[in-house]
């Protein structure tokens, strides 16, 4: 049996038009991402990748792409072959360079990896959502930065709403208003996706080798930061 004829009758059972599977399969190799909550066309494509996601994993395991669906937080993300998925699967031994691997410029990673840190401190003080979402200020990220990497934000306003902009393409974080960057008074909402993008090593690495006393200082600092901060909340996200 030819491959068109093979994929047409699996196609049929799945009541999936060869249109619609194409249209899956380009949206998934473009963006690497579906977040079910981000817009009506995602959630139809989360929809459809859920009901033939044998067919979409058999298929991209012909040339070694790794399907990950997480099915709580409804969302998907398509890996390079050999891709070490944190918390999943480690990389195999081959190497593998395409254009499914997310180059970040210097100051994206520094960024991905103190959301990412920012994220693990929420899930141990509990502060997650239903949806996972961990929700966080600039100004907290802004003294994350410096803690952790010891660089701050870029000062220019256009230059930090790029960079978040970034950040918000790769599905990572959530928010409303880039007005929110102008001020550094903004809130976000960090999506668990970050656990799979960035490992627990990684964010291990860049953990603080600071004093206990210099510690609870800068733990001082952020939760007030926050807790003055919190009432505006719920308005900007």
């Amino acid at each position: 049996m030819k491959f068109n004829e093979y994929l047409s009758q699996r196609l049929e059972k799945l009541d999936v038009s060869e249109f619609e599977f194409k249209e899956l399969i380009l949206r998934l190799m473009n963006y690497s991402v579906i977040v079910r909550a981000e817009s009506q066309t995602e959630q139809l494509l989360f929809d459809r990748l859920v009901r033939c996601r044998d067919l979409v994993e058999e298929y991209l395991s012909v040339i070694g792409i790794q399907l990950l669906i997480e099915p709580r937080f409804e969302y998907a993300r398509v890996y390079p072959p050999s891709s070490e998925i944190p918390g999943i699967k480690e990389a195999e031994d081959n190497a593998w360079s395409g254009s499914l691997r997310q180059r970040l410029s210097q100051t994206e990673t520094a960024l991905v990896l103190v959301v990412r840190a920012q994220y693990e401190k929420a899930l141990r003080e509990g502060k997650i959502d239903e949806q996972g979402y961990a929700l966080d200020s600039i100004e907290s990220i802004t003294i994350a930065m410096k803690n952790l990497l010891g660089r701050g934000l870029p000062d220019k306003i256009t230059e930090r709403k790029k960079l978040f902009l970034r950040l918000r393409q790769l599905r990572l974080i959530e928010y409303r208003s880039e007005e929110a960057f102008e001020n550094g008074e903004g809130w976000i909402k960090i999506h668990p996706m970050i656990v799979t993008f960035v490992s627990n090593q990684a964010v291990d690495a860049i953990a603080p080798s600071q004093s206990a006393a210099d510690q609870e200082s800068d733990a001082v600092e952020e939760d007030k930061v926050l807790s003055d901060r919190m009432d505006l909340a719920e308005g900007e996200v």
